[in-house]
């Protein structure tokens, strides 16, 4: 890589671990910009995968406080998103490189869907809870068999499994939002550390990318907390929305 090259990737991890701590869709700014630059699709998802764990942790210690208290769900949850995490990323790598171009771009509108609708079920959540309509404790075997289902797509490629971990966390467990969000950033964290490790062992990685997205998603992990709560949400998501689009064009295209 060029050094505009790399100051392009080393930006978009920035993004992403800020938008990480907003919206939780990190992956739509670094893969399309990885693509962008000629990265072969799988290698890009796996480069950005294993640098996308250090902002991960960084919002998991941002948060370690709400943790307090919940081992118990954790162990729990965390067990379904470990076994999930282990079979996407298995799957990331036996299935042929087709497979993954042809797949990835439903799963980055799937993501982008959510994204846009983040508001809307972020409001009926709130509802469900208020009336009492929530599960108590840890969400019963739906909620472990749900998680399994986000550990699968978030150890295959990732993108917006945050929202789709929130919406169903506050269907299913009746606790402070904030706490939630504690539970969120762990569990993603579980499944993208699962994924890099099996990668690390097996994958082409391209590790100057992968390096240059960790340093810059753990920037952006603390500039999120405080400068990204400021920007208007949808603002934010239409800045993913445009990179989604620009990468399902660049996949189709390919």
């Amino acid at each position: 890589m060029t050094l505009t090259e790399q100051l392009a990737v080393f930006a978009a991890g920035i993004a992403a671990g800020g938008i990480n701590t907003v919206v939780g869709s990190g992956t739509l700014i670094t893969f399309p910009v990885l693509l962008a630059l000629g990265f072969p699709p799988v290698t890009a998802n796996v480069s950005n995968t294993i640098g996308l764990v250090p902002g991960g942790l960084s919002g998991v210690l941002g948060y370690r406080r709400e943790l307090a208290g919940q081992r118990s769900r954790l162990l729990r949850l965390g067990s379904a998103t470990l076994l999930g995490a282990i079979a996407g990323a298995v799957a990331l790598l036996t299935l042929p490189p087709g497979a993954f171009k042809a797949i990835v771009p439903v799963l980055i509108i799937l993501a982008l869907v959510l994204v846009v609708a983040q508001p809307r079920l972020s409001a009926w959540v709130k509802r469900r809870r208020e009336s009492g309509g929530a599960a108590p404790e840890h969400g019963g075997l739906l909620l472990w068999l749900a998680v399994l289902g986000t550990g699968v797509y978030g150890g295959y490629f990732g993108a917006a499994q945050g929202v789709l971990l929130m919406g169903l966390l506050g269907v299913f467990v009746h606790e402070d939002i904030q706490r939630l969000n504690g539970v969120k950033n762990y569990l993603a964290l579980l499944a993208n550390t699962v994924s890099a490790l099996i990668f690390i062992c097996v994958a082409d990685v391209s590790w100057r990318a992968a390096a240059l997205i960790a340093v810059g998603s753990i920037i952006g992990g603390q500039l999120g907390a405080t400068v990204g709560r400021r920007l208007p949400p949808n603002a934010l998501r239409a800045v993913i929305v445009v990179v989604g689009v620009v990468a399902v064009v660049r996949l189709l295209a390919g």
